[in-house]
């Protein structure tokens, strides 16, 4: 898909098991504010920086229409042909599990379109157009939408740190000898 490469430590010790509840009360909801992104992101330990270049992710996926349908259709922020082309795939109610490209130039390409988008209000979920809303990171928003290989940086630099957030210690989890797989 084009994305940065990186080098990844070895040696992390990885759980077992996993839990969609615990990871789901840890992620950002696609409603939050610049505020609650920076916070949850600082307690993590990592900065504003690493949160605008982990949020360039969402240059390649899909969002299901739950997660923006509040956006196309009440929200006057946004990109008039995005609502519109959201509001051909997510209906006023139903079709919650519809999908949209969170990139609608690029929806498999890891680019820095994302950030381009946000510069004219194409951030599909709220979350991502708070980022350039008028708040303290949309001078990165700007350097990443015209920069790629300081967004290609930053986020390799960002996953790496993290992927040292709270690692495992002594016998709780397992060295994985295939990182997809439980040995």
């Amino acid at each position: 898909m084009g994305g940065p490469t990186w080098t990844v430590p070895l040696g992390r010790r990885d759980a077992r098991t996993a839990s969609h509840c615990d990871a789901n009360a840890q992620l950002p909801s696609p409603t939050a504010t610049l505020p609650t992104l920076i916070s949850m992101f600082a307690a993590k330990g990592l900065s504003s920086r690493d949160m605008v270049a982990l949020s360039g992710a969402h240059t390649i996926g899909f969002a299901q229409c739950a997660n923006f349908r509040a956006r196309i259709y009440n929200e006057t922020n946004i990109n008039p042909i995005l609502a519109a082309n959201g509001r051909g795939v997510c209906p006023p109610s139903g079709g919650d599990t519809n999908l949209a490209a969170m990139d609608l130039q690029t929806p498999n390409r890891f680019d820095n379109n994302y950030y381009t988008n946000l510069l004219t209000r194409g951030g599909l979920l709220y979350s991502d157009q708070e980022l350039f809303n008028n708040g303290r990171v949309d001078w990165l928003v700007r350097v990443y939408s015209s920069r790629a290989d300081a967004f290609r940086r930053d986020f390799a630099a960002a996953m790496v740190k993290m992927g040292n957030i709270n690692p495992l210690m002594g016998t709780d989890g397992e060295i994985r000898k295939n990182c997809r797989l439980v040995n």
